[in-house]
């Protein structure tokens, strides 16, 4: 490791970034350090702009991709190298304005139907009842289920923010079927090595595999099923501050994107064409 990688590693880990963030970021330091066989520190901002147009013209990147690399190198330039030149040098993309993929009730349910076996049922149930995140359910563990509270510890959520969400008896059923099959000792869902938590690689290939046996055709991820339960809240009538409050999510813009795809907002919408006139023939 060269010493402005350590250094810039060592300057995340102080601001508590995450290890997955930590990784990431330094992967798009390197690779950019790589693109012009020099060390970041002997580069600047006309160099940056130039390998932003490589990403876009010749990488072809999505949006995502270009984000996190400009998170990246504005970190680096900020902390690690502090260099004189304004940070807004390193321009954001424009953010897309995609809707997410949501499944109905009934997709839901087929979905959990054709798990293969009663712990990827009980992996996906619990990602959808409370619209946890990949990591959120790949890390929970068995004392975070309270049963007597009827209530699910989230520890360290996005941003390192722990919450509680409500148990649903439906799923606390799903979850005691599970633990008398499997006896997880300390992680709710262990990986193939049982100390340590299920990846959410696996968790994405649960998903897909039960996604193809339902016959389901859209675009979904484990993901979708966090989306999934956000919409069939807010369908519900639960009212959408509460909504943020149960997903963690910090601001409440991150929350209204479900207004878009709920069919109780849309539907209720009649359309101009119904009310027009009838003209006599």
């Amino acid at each position: 490791m060269t010493e402005l990688r350590l250094r810039m590693s060592q300057d995340l880990k102080i601001r508590n970034y995450s290890p997955a963030t930590i990784q990431l970021y330094l992967t798009a330091v390197a690779a950019f350090a790589r693109h012009f066989s020099r060390s970041p520190d002997l580069l600047g901002p006309e160099e940056v702009r130039a390998y932003q147009i490589h990403l876009v013209e010749v990488r072809k990147l999505s949006m995502t991709v270009l984000r996190q690399t400009v998170c990246a190198l504005r970190f680096l330039y900020r902390h690690t190298l502090r260099t004189p030149f304004p940070i807004e040098y390193i321009p954001y993309p424009r953010t897309e304005k995609k809707l997410p993929v949501v499944l109905s009730r009934m997709e839901v349910a087929r979905l959990l139907a054709e798990t293969m076996n009663v712990k990827h049922e009980a992996l996906l149930a619990t990602t959808y009842a409370v619209g946890l995140r990949v990591s959120e359910v790949a890390r929970l563990k068995n004392v975070d289920i309270d049963s007597d509270r009827g209530m699910i510890h989230i520890r360290c959520g996005k941003g390192f923010k722990d919450r509680y969400v409500p148990l649903s008896p439906v799923l606390l059923e799903k979850l005691r079927s599970y633990w008398k099959l499997y006896r997880p000792q300390d992680w709710l869902f262990p990986g193939q090595d049982r100390t340590r938590p299920i990846s959410p690689l696996t968790v994405a290939a649960v998903m897909r595999q039960a996604c193809q046996r339902a016959g389901i055709r859209k675009n979904a991820t484990t993901h979708s099923l966090r989306h999934s339960c956000a919409t069939h809240w807010l369908e519900n009538g639960v009212d959408i501050r509460v909504i943020q409050k149960l997903l963690g999510h910090a601001k409440l813009e991150s929350t209204t994107i479900y207004t878009h795809v709920a069919t109780t907002t849309l539907q209720g919408v009649q359309s101009p064409l119904d009310l027009l006139p009838t003209i006599p023939e």
